[in-house]
């Protein structure tokens, strides 16, 4: 039920700002902005309860604690950098959206080098 809401409220902003663009362009942007920024705050509350569900499994899994938090700010990150992306793009900026999302890529990249190196590591240890 949830999801119809987003996108009945995602269309009926889209056809607002439509009305807008050839009259106010500008107009239509703040309309667009302020729609993602609704479906943003969505977002986060549907987030919250996944943590809070990870959080119980994290009870039956021992030493999980630093894998999960790797796994929620990767996922923060590559949320955020899709959702400023994308306004960009909606700003007609392609080219600052593409450099958004190459940063978002490479901060995910950086962040699962620890869990590469122990995954090597173990490899290692294992094959003698």
């Amino acid at each position: 039920m949830e999801m119809v809401r987003i996108g009945i409220l995602g269309v009926a902003g889209v056809m607002i700002a439509l009305q807008f663009k050839t009259v106010k362009p500008e107009i239509s942007l703040y309309i667009g902005f302020a729609v993602c920024i609704v479906i943003f705050t969505f977002s986060v509350n549907g987030m919250m309860q996944i943590l809070s569900k990870m959080e119980e499994l994290q009870k039956y899994i021992s030493g999980s604690d630093s894998y999960f938090a790797l796994l929620f700010k990767a996922v923060g990150i590559t949320y955020i950098s899709e959702f400023c992306a994308s306004i960009c793009k909606d700003a007609g900026y392609g080219a600052v959206a593409g450099q958004i999302e190459i940063f978002g890529k490479l901060t995910v990249l950086f962040m699962g080098m620890p869990v590469l190196m122990a995954v090597i590591e173990n490899i290692s240890s294992i094959a003698g």
